[in-house]
């Protein structure tokens, strides 16, 4: 917050901050590696993608129920954006940020389609679908991230693309259990779950199989070829917001090497604090190489 906050924006961001400090999450949220003036406007960021995700996934509400929240949701930015947001924390919060840093519309609408899409779809016929689904439930984030540092060239942005929706895989494959049972949802691609011999009972039943594993680590390697890819992202940033990068690649690719080596397809690894704080050590060494 800067002297020039308002009470509400300076309220607004203080609710942001309790949200995020209240999900667990692999990847850092605002973490005191980023400059200290980009740490509100990402928990801004975050409240309003958490929120929207929040209501696709948690809850009993009918899906009817569900998209009417995400259309209120929908409203409630239209506002923001002619600078008459609603008068609650989190859009006076995100409405502050939007000005500050010129924000543009588009990401922040790509999320909520995403989370309609949660909604009315649950399955996904080829790697092409999942894809295009983390076009807008994933590249959305990284994209205002580069914004709000003012590094948002359109060779950057692509390589933010790539980092993710390795992030989003990330997400799905300790996930596949949790997705399933608690939402209805299957994001392996159907046409890989028919090649690797997997059915949807063996995802019900938590079959560690051979065919099981074979299909994930095939994603999982697929998974660390689009991190890769967009690793160089990381070397290109300097300071602490090249820092924040370089630890959510490593951690990104800390969280795969785990995934490839539990004993239990089906687990959920996390990181620990001794990950972590390998993960930020030898980001800094890389930083002062």
């Amino acid at each position: 917050m800067t002297p020039e906050t308002s009470a509400a924006a300076a309220h607004g961001y203080r609710w942001c901050r309790q949200l995020a400090r209240s999900h667990y999450e692999n990847f850092p949220v605002a973490s005191w590696l980023l400059p200290a003036h980009l740490r509100d406007p990402v928990t801004a960021i975050y409240a309003f993608a958490r929120s929207a995700d929040d209501i696709a996934d948690e809850g009993t509400d009918t899906d009817a129920l569900r998209l009417e929240k995400l259309a209120h949701m929908t409203s409630a930015l239209d506002s923001t954006m002619r600078g008459v947001p609603p008068d609650e924390p989190l859009y006076q919060a995100l409405a502050d940020t939007i000005k500050r840093h010129a924000l543009p519309p588009g990401p922040l609408y790509d999320l909520l389609h995403a989370f309609r899409n949660d909604v009315t779809t649950n399955r996904y016929s080829t790697y092409a679908e999942v894809m295009d689904y983390c076009r807008y439930s994933a590249n959305p984030v990284g994209r205002l991230l580069l914004h709000l540092a003012g590094q948002a060239s359109e060779a950057r942005l692509g390589l933010s693309d790539a980092i993710c929706s390795a992030l989003q895989w990330i997400n799905f494959l300790q996930d596949i259990k949790q997705d399933y049972r608690e939402n209805n949802r299957i994001y392996l691609p159907a046409d890989d779950m028919q090649r690797f011999g997997v059915s949807e009972e063996d995802i019900d039943v938590q079959r560690n199989l051979p065919r099981v594993r074979e299909l994930l680590l095939f994603q999982i390697g697929r998974t660390t070829e689009l991190l890769h890819s967009g690793s160089a992202l990381g070397g290109q940033l300097s300071g602490r917001f090249g820092l924040e990068i370089r630890v959510v690649i490593r951690a990104a690719a800390r969280m795969l090497h785990k995934l490839s080596t539990q004993a239990d397809v089906f687990g959920r690894p996390r990181l620990g604090i001794l990950d972590r704080a390998g993960i930020t050590w030898a980001a800094l060494r890389q930083t002062t190489a």
